[in-house]
């Protein structure tokens, strides 16, 4: 029993459900006028809905992905160990999704149903979108969406264009990233997205650009935005511009990494490991830019 919790709980994808809800949260939080303690009020039915989407989501992965797992013998999937059963986690995921339902009715002014246009994006992606040149799609939309929703919810009032922007291309950057690791299965078992059509060198580069332009463009929403306070203001600029800078050395940096002795330096190839850390550090310090600017 506690094997087969376990592995419902790895097949839920809990890294990437965790974040994005911490981030609508937080995002909520953040728009909320008044006291901090006071604005938990309005952003928590956020969370949890989102929370029951992202859910949906993982599982519905893992379920429709199971005969793929299986074929690239794929142990770190717990349907493919034998951890859980496909049709367990098929069940999680109906469950999951009928909570989301009912949590977003309970959100105001359509925020609700933005949040299930974004649940059905990524339920489409994992349907079969992933295996086309369309695959960034699903991830444009319901990122994108996340501030829409979040806002809407607490304050009335869609956010403004830039966030949009900024955190629908965070999202694609995150489809290009999530991609690299999972080249080999993906080739056996005939996942073509756009990312694994352009390659893994390359789909690191299109993620640290994607950041890059990210953060570019919340940076103009803050050049127009009033009230926020200055220092808030000159924080959110160095956070961007920090972003920015480490997104585009991502994309077309040779960074140099130890090798040859005696302190010599050899040149690492663009898109390598160093490249996807930077970039990683370059997503949270745009997402930390985000929740300043909201």
């Amino acid at each position: 029993m506690g094997r087969a919790v376990l592995g419902l709980i790895q097949a839920s994808h809990p890294v990437p459900a965790v974040a994005v809800t911490v981030f609508a949260t937080a995002y909520a939080v953040a728009v909320q006028n008044g006291l901090i303690m006071d604005a938990f009020g309005p952003a928590l039915p956020v969370g949890a809905a989102v929370f029951a989407g992202q859910l949906c989501v993982g599982w519905s992965n893992d379920a429709l992905d199971a005969d793929r797992d299986l074929a690239a013998q794929r142990e770190e999937k717990p349907i493919s160990a034998g951890r859980v059963g496909a049709g367990t986690v098929a069940a999680a995921a109906c469950l999951a999704a009928a909570a989301a339902v009912v949590l977003s009715t309970r959100l105001e002014d359509d925020a609700g149903l933005y949040h299930l246009i974004a649940v059905l994006g990524a339920v489409g992606y994992n349907a079969g979108l992933k295996s086309t040149r369309l695959s960034p799609v699903p991830y444009l939309l319901s990122f994108g969406l996340v501030p829409v929703i979040a806002s809407l919810a607490v304050t009335g009032e869609w956010p403004a264009t830039s966030t949009v922007g900024a955190a629908a291309l965070l999202g694609a950057g995150a489809h290009f990233a999530n991609t690299v690791g999972d080249t080999e299965a993906d080739a056996l078992t005939g996942v073509r997205g756009l990312p694994q059509r352009i390659g893994p060198t390359r789909s690191l580069t299109v993620m640290a650009v994607l950041i890059a332009l990210g953060a570019a463009w919340l940076l103009t929403g803050v050049a127009a935005t009033d009230g926020i306070g200055f220092f808030r203001t000159i924080l959110a600029v160095v956070l961007l511009v920090a972003g920015a800078l480490l997104g585009l050395v991502g994309a077309v940096g040779r960074v140099g990494v130890p090798g040859g002795g005696r302190g010599r330096r050899r040149l690492g190839r663009p898109g390598g490991p160093v490249a996807f850390r930077l970039t990683l550090v370059a997503v949270a310090l745009v997402v930390a830019g985000v929740l300043l600017t909201a």
